[in-house]
């Protein structure tokens, strides 16, 4: 039984690694960390296992960044470092699974002694390379990657690290001060922890980290005890690159534990979608969570009950030099496939298949264009982010242009205008896209966008569900497929890959239709009144 005193450290820890997290938020220099919540926060034990996550951010960057901390005390033992210490990684494999996050952590000491650790990540809009995409066949052509290494040393950065990571981008200015960010917010995180510790007379966290994982741990491995034991399959394609992907999973409930094992997995692809088994860990472990303890704090104690597995090779455990950039498209797929395993058995708690791969193109510049002394082909690169709908859920509709299973949020159309010489012409509800049911699935939207000047510009895209549309269940409709193309002045569409580079020509305007969710249940049971609301609010068609 834990005391009083435990209860309220461990109520204020969450508040602190909020705090982090906003304090990331606030200072960030990203607009896809700033207004859209590409970010994670964390406070570790002296052991790196983690006690506490931000409510803000993603299960991408947080389940990764949950394993990432030891891997950084591997190499720097918490013994040979210093107050005022500073380290940082964005290598793949030992952060969050792709160049473009750059992952910090910072021990914290008091009185000469480290008593915990905070760690944060968050997404870099440009880190060199090809840019943030798929199209890249290895890892050195993705950006500059940076192993565990040190940014400030006892209190003074790093300048000649600062300065190859500044020459190596095409916005320098934003990786430092994305940096900068990284740092201030855990800073803030030790700061208040001190506080905390002083206040409440607690000499470090780990008694009470060990009694924070030992609780939630015992608490998981009741919930899945009362699950029945077996096997349960799901399988699934979907668009990948220049081929199918097929991705095949089987989750194992027994003794407690939970096993999640894509044995059967289409093999590592040539270019960039290929996704670090620290990822696929991170999205897969996630879907469980979704429905089973999912009232039970995300942490080492909880996360050590669930296992998950895929062949080395595969392209859920792709490894180094693969190129992983776009590892996203596929890993955000995974908590459909293990909810799908999972409705076997509870298929009243699980929702349908949801667009799930957030549409986040990179917009930049033509450097064409640029160079050929154009005025008004000026240098810019944003990554904004739309979303497609979910999945019906088993009693209600499916969430409209809500990102799931990310969490991020959609950049405001004034920010991306703000931000980049695009004018954003159209946003709104994509009607008839989500899959029919008695539950409806999620809507997707329409945007279209062009260049102010009617110059060209360059759009990366990492796309899905493109061929492979959100399947319903229980008799629901499949979602709408997304669509991608281009419209030039006489009103021609040109159909676009959902994967890749492409220039946008002048005065052409680029349009995409994100994909819906898929519906529930059989749509001749939708109630009258649902159905006559969708109509009149337009989000279908009579």
């Amino acid at each position: 039984m834990s005391s009083v005193r435990d209860q309220l450290v461990w109520n204020r820890l969450l508040a602190i690694v909020e705090e982090q997290a906003q304090t990331l938020m606030r200072t960030a220099f990203s607009t896809v960390v700033r207004e859209a919540g590409d970010l994670s926060a964390g406070v570790f034990d002296t052991r790196g296992d983690m006690l506490a996550q931000a409510v803000t951010g993603t299960p991408g960057h947080v389940n990764a960044m949950a394993a990432s901390v030891g891997k950084f005390l591997a190499v720097h033992p918490l013994g040979s470092l210093l107050e005022g210490d500073v380290l940082l990684t964005n290598d793949p494999w030992d952060g969050t699974g792709h160049l473009n996050d750059f992952t910090v952590v910072t021990p914290v000491y008091r009185d000469g002694r480290a008593v915990a650790l905070f760690s944060a990540t968050s997404h870099i809009a440009d880190v060199g390379g090809r840019g943030f995409g798929p199209d890249a066949n290895e890892i050195f052509e993705e950006g500059i990657r940076i192993p565990i290494m040190h940014l400030f040393r006892a209190g003074e950065r790093d300048e000649s690290l600062m300065s190859l990571i500044k020459a190596n981008v095409r916005d320098p200015v934003v990786a430092e001060g994305d940096l900068q960010s990284l740092t201030a917010c855990n800073h803030a995180g030790a700061v208040a922890l001190l506080e905390m510790l002083e206040e409440f007379g607690v000499e470090d966290l780990d008694p009470i980290g060990r009694w924070i994982n030992e609780t939630s741990r015992t608490a998981m491995i009741e919930e899945i005890g009362a699950l029945p034991e077996g096997i349960y399959r799901q399988s699934m394609d979907v668009d990948g690159y220049d081929e199918v992907v097929h991705i095949e999973c089987a989750v194992t409930i027994g003794d407690g534990k939970l096993d999640i094992d894509f044995d059967g997995t289409s093999g590592v692809s040539s270019f960039g979608i290929n996704v670090p088994l620290n990822y696929t860990e991170a999205y897969a472990s996630f879907g469980a969570r979704c429905v089973i303890g999912n009232e039970i704090p995300n942490n080492a104690g909880s996360l050590s009950t669930i296992t998950v597995r895929a062949p080395e090779g595969s392209i859920l455990n792709a490894v180094s030099p693969a190129a992983v950039s776009a590892r996203h498209a596929l890993g955000q797929m995974l908590p459909d496939v293990v909810l799908g395993c999972l409705a076997n058995f509870m298929s009243a708690s699980v929702p349908a298949e949801g667009a799930s791969c957030i549409w986040n193109p990179v917009l930049r510049s033509d450097a064409m264009a640029t160079t050929a002394g154009n005025t008004d082909a000026k240098p810019f690169v944003i990554n904004p982010i739309f979303n497609g709908g979910t999945g019906a859920r088993p009693a209600k509709d499916g969430l409209s242009t809500t990102a799931f299973p990310s969490g991020v949020r959609t950049t405001p159309t004034e920010v991306n205008e703000v931000s980049s010489p695009l004018v954003i012409w159209r946003r709104e509800y994509r009607p008839d896209s989500g899959g029919e049911g008695e539950h409806r699935g999620g809507l997707g939207q329409v945007i279209e966008i062009r260049h102010r000047h009617d110059v060209p510009f360059v759009i990366s895209k990492m796309f899905d569900r493109i061929d492979h549309p959100a399947r319903g269940r229980d008799g629901g409709e499949a979602g709408a497929e997304g669509r991608v193309f281009l419209r030039d002045e006489d009103g021609v569409e040109i159909a676009l890959r959902g994967k890749g580079k492409d220039v946008v020509p002048a005065g052409s305007t680029l349009v995409m239709e994100t994909p819906g969710g898929g519906g529930i249940g059989s749509a001749e049971d939708r109630p009258a009144a649902a159905r006559s609301a969708d109509i009149e609010a337009e989000l279908v068609g009579d």
